[in-house]
């Protein structure tokens, strides 16, 4: 147990960016769950969920052992709903940092409740999501089971980073008892009973029959569902079927299933899900309660979004005039309020050094107008000292000016100097009900600055005075409106920058795709000629743009922009760039724009580190997630440039296949592990995604609630409806290629020694290994790792072999070992393949052999034991393999055999009675009668 605690904390970092939950004595607290703002009012929604809750609350006290139950629940109603006088007004609280999130799928591919998880096991989760009609309509419960079982099995998910006990990919593993082998299930426990059926549907007439094996896999056939019995003698699993009457535990070490081959084994090496409960956070901090049912009711708050209020807060210190910060910043803050900011906020202005000044009032930006007169007032000029708090208050003296409170509105604080005074406004700035995202400029920004971020639950943004990442330009970017509102907001598509020497070209492509086009802008800035360099932009259909169609202001000399009338033509847009001055100088291409269409969402990029500070040696893991409304994009180029405060630029690319840190292949979640780091202090994360018409598709979102085919009710099958499914074609959705760029803001690295680092990270646990006989040979496949963690060449592989898993897990090392000199790693990513035969076993039908591998680097530095696999020989019996029926069955069920024996049968007995017959009649004869004639 104390390796698999360390195994378990070693990843119990905050996932979850800007959850508020808190447990106190046992109640959750502060749970967020937004409703989308595309969804048309409906109150149902909230009494459903308030229902939900409060029922949950109840069944995951006794889940739990009478330890967790859910307390205060706050939920956010969308702008365009109607006021009403219990609706209270949203402070930090957002859609985008929701716990649970309420909206319609896209395309319609089904109901099934699911938690996006990023990280492994123990690591919570990002949300849930549920859609309205699995909120409204009863008759999905016997699908799911009730919403309240259905909500505890997906807050396992989020707050424990437990996983499924079923496996839709793999439905099916084999099992061997007492030598004798079976195909069973992928359940827990495997006490629940059932039957193996597969339904035929022609119209809506269905039948159904009893699975039979496949000739190849050997496990059942395509098609084939696990139906259980309605009523069990099981108690567990809530992570398998929480649905069934009986499931009211977790599955425990007792009742734990370690050979069924489900995520959670996988993922949290063959530990139950209630182990890595008892091993949360969440469970050392409390005790178990002495009452028989929740010591409070759950509480709700109604929370109603706002307009958007933003007011800058800029930094105009003498330290601003170093590294030409002034101009930068007013090029960035006028790329934020001519094109980021969403039409319809409510924009101010304020300035500081020792002391602040309001530079404009509120103003709603209704026209380009308003735009143009809001630039008009961004600073041009720096000088003084810094204090910070005079300028925090400022922006919120701006903001009441037209509110009566703070709830809900956003200060975008920018500074690059440091204040011994901050700590004099912590207590009123985390009050206030205001969201104040940060953004750190230059190596001598206020340390404590992101101080703001943690306690309001705003953005942490970084940028360095190397001009060529664009750092500053991106941050302002970053800063869309967490609304939810997905249409109106500014989509980044490409941010590249670079020296060009005199004369010489920059040149590039930036592809529109079909879901963006709306208000698009092309920007190009360099940083020393005050005059424009030529520009040539060409769209798809060859109109060409030159720099006299670009617009130049006059307080602004170093940046041109190009707005785009209407909806930009899909496709690729080709520029060239000359550098006309004469020197060297940075130019760089911002290309924004917003969505085409209110019905079909743009595809979306979310960037971000695994945590927010990090202690040297320990890796951090880059994450992007590309998705298309709620379906992962798949087949992206996904690259990952990191900033350190010192030293030059790491460039990564994120996979999604399943490997390294990659937890799960083709979930649209690209990753990979970060371990240069070249100095103490902040970074900054920035992703560049390109996806091409050829290679890039939606794919099905992972980690669904267990759609329950049917149930067995008194020895009758009652099958539910097959679940909805969207086709390949649909799916396509003609995604074509696209671009896009964004931010994953800052984080903090601690520790790293000044000297530089030596070798310290192993290379990363081995998580997708596979084994099967072909023959008398057994074939291991695995993705290989690095030699740090995910990055590089491993030196040498270790490989053992057991016939028993846990064995093979709790005492590797004494497992017997499969020769691998004649092994070599190659570089990671690289997908391995290993054939031997195993000597030292009798393969038979009902052999079934575990496999495990350890990879070493060349500093002796070894990884974690990979995932278990399992190489099982199992026969089925003939006569049950599809297509196949014994030779003596015809196609009308009659049974030949016993027709032969019964027509052999009925000619023997007339045989003997003619016999019989014939005999009598002879000796009659044979006494004085005629000779009988034959």
């Amino acid at each position: 147990m104390r390796v698999f605690k360390s195994f378990v904390l070693l990843f119990l970092v905050p996932m979850v960016k800007g959850s508020t939950v808190q447990l106190k004595n046992g109640g959750y607290e502060d749970i967020v769950i937004a409703i989308n703002p595309e969804l048309p009012e409906d109150h149902n929604i909230i009494r459903n969920i308030q229902a939900m809750i409060k029922e949950a609350s109840t069944y995951l006290f006794h889940a739990t052992k009478q330890r967790f139950f859910f307390k205060a629940v706050k939920i956010i109603i969308p702008l365009h709903w109607l006021p009403k006088p219990e609706y209270l007004s949203v402070k930090t609280e957002s859609y985008d940092k929701a716990d649970v999130i309420v909206a319609n799928p896209f395309l319609k591919y089904g109901d099934d409740p699911y938690t996006l998880q990023y990280g492994g096991c123990g690591e919570k989760g990002r949300y849930i999501h549920f859609t309205p009609d699995f909120l409204l309509k009863d008759n999905l419960n016997n699908i799911y089971g009730s919403r309240a079982k259905v909500f505890v099995h997906e807050w396992a998910h989020l707050r424990w980073g437990v996983f499924d006990e079923y496996n839709n990919d793999a439905p099916f593993y084999v099992s061997v008892n007492s030598g004798t082998g079976s195909v069973e299930a992928t359940r827990c426990s495997g006490d629940i009973t059932g039957k193996y059926i597969v339904q035929s549907c022609t119209g809506n007439s269905c039948t159904t029959r009893e699975c039979k094996y496949d000739q190849q896999t050997k496990l059942y056939e395509a098609g084939c569902k696990f139906v259980p019995d309605k009523t069990q003698n099981a108690l567990a699993s809530i992570m398998y079927m929480q649905s069934l009457p009986s499931v009211v535990e977790f599955c425990d070490r007792s009742s734990h299933n370690e050979k069924a081959t489900n995520m959670q084994n996988k993922m949290c090496n063959y530990h139950s899900t209630w182990e890595v409960i008892m091993n949360s956070p969440d469970f050392n901090n409390t005790s178990q309660i002495n009452s028989a049912s929740p010591p409070f009711e759950t509480s709700f708050s109604l929370l109603q979004t706002k307009d958007r209020v933003v007011c800058l807060v800029l930094d105009v210190s003498g330290s601003m005039t170093g590294n030409n910060r002034i101009k930068r910043l007013y090029q960035a803050a006028e790329i934020f309020l001519l094109q980021i900011i969403e039409i319809g906020s409510w924009v101010g202005i304020v300035t500081f050094h020792s002391t602040a000044q309001i530079k404009s009032n509120l103003q709603q930006i209704v026209s380009d107008n308003i735009r143009q007169n809001l630039i008009a007032h961004l600073p041009t000029s720096a000088g003084g000292g810094t204090n910070i708090c005079k300028g925090v208050r400022k922006g919120f003296e701006v903001i009441k000016q037209k509110y009566s409170n703070l709830d809900g509105s956003e200060l975008v604080l920018l500074t690059d100097g440091e204040d011994s005074g901050m700590s004099s406004c912590l207590t009123e700035v985390e009050k206030s009900g205001s969201i104040i995202h940060t953004i750190a400029l230059g190596p001598s920004a206020a340390p404590q600055l992101e101080q703001f971020s943690d306690m309001t639950g705003g953005l942490k943004l970084y940028a360095t005075d190397t001009v060529d990442s664009n750092g500053l330009i991106d941050a302002f970017s970053g800063i869309s409106s967490g609304s939810g509102n997905i249409s109106e907001q500014s989509i980044q598509l490409e941010s590249t920058a670079r020296s060009v020497a005199v004369k010489q070209w920059m040149n590039g492509t930036v592809t529109i795709d079909s879901t963006v086009g709306n208000d698009t802008f092309f920007v190009v800035t360099w940083d020393q000629s005050t005059s424009p360099p030529d520009i040539l932009l060409r769209d798809p259909k060859g109109k060409e743009y030159r720099t006299s169609g670009f617009t130049v202001s006059n307080l602004n000399l170093r940046t041109a922009r190009l707005n785009i009338a209407g909806t930009a033509e899909v496709g690729d847009w080709l520029y060239w760039i000359q550098n006309s001055h004469t020197v060297s100088q940075v130019i760089s291409m911002i290309v924004t724009s917003r969505a085409a269409s209110l019905t079909v969402p743009p595809v979306t990029v979310k960037a971000h580190m695994n945590k927010d500070t990090n202690n040297f040696p320990h890796p951090m893991v880059i994450y992007a997630e590309v998705s298309q409304g709620f379906l992962p994009v798949l087949g992206a180029t996904v690259m990952a440039t990191v900033e350190p405060q010192t030293g030059s630029a790491v460039e990564l690319k994120l996979l999604d296949d399943g490997s390294g840190a990659d937890i799960t292949k083709n979930d649209g979640i690209y990753s990979k592990y970060f371990t240069s780091f070249k100095g103490n202090g902040r970074y900054n994360l920035k992703v560049h995604i390109q996806g091409r018409n050829k290679t890039v598709r939606l794919g099905r979102r992972q980690s669904r609630a267990l759609y329950v085919p049917g149930y067995i009710e008194n020895g009758e099958i009652k099958m539910n409806a097959p679940r909805p499914e969207v086709s390949d074609d649909e799916i396509q959705a003609k995604l074509g290629s696209f671009n896009r760029v964004a931010t994953g803001g800052s984080f903090v690295v601690a520790n790293v020694p000044s000297g530089g680092t030596t070798d310290v990270f192993p290379p990363c646990k081995i998580i997708d290994l596979e084994a099967q006989f072909k023959e008398d040979n057994i074939h291991l496949s695995w993705t290989a790792p690095g030699n740090d963690l995910d990055v590089g060449q491993a030196d040498r592989y270790i490989i053992k072999m057991s016939e028993s898993l846990l064995d093979l897990r709790n005492t590797f090392e004494n497992a017997t070992s499969v020769n691998t000199s004649s092994l070599i790693p190659n570089p990671a990513g690289t997908k391995e393949s290993f054939q031997f035969k195993a000597e030292s076993v009798t393969i038979e039908n009902g052999t079934v052999i575990y496999f495990a591998i350890r990879a070493i680097d060349n500093a002796f530095l070894t990884s974690e034991v990979s995932n278990i696999a399992q190489a099982a020989l199992f026969l089925p019996p003939k006569e049950s393999l599809p297509g196949t029926l014994p030779p003596d069955v015809i196609s009308d069920g009659i049974n030949v055999s016993k027709i032969v024996l019964i027509v052999t049968g009925a000619v023997i007995v007339v045989l003997i009675v003619v016999s019989t017959t014939v005999c009598i009649l002879y000796k009659k004869n044979g006494k004085g009668g005629p000779a009988l004639r034959m």
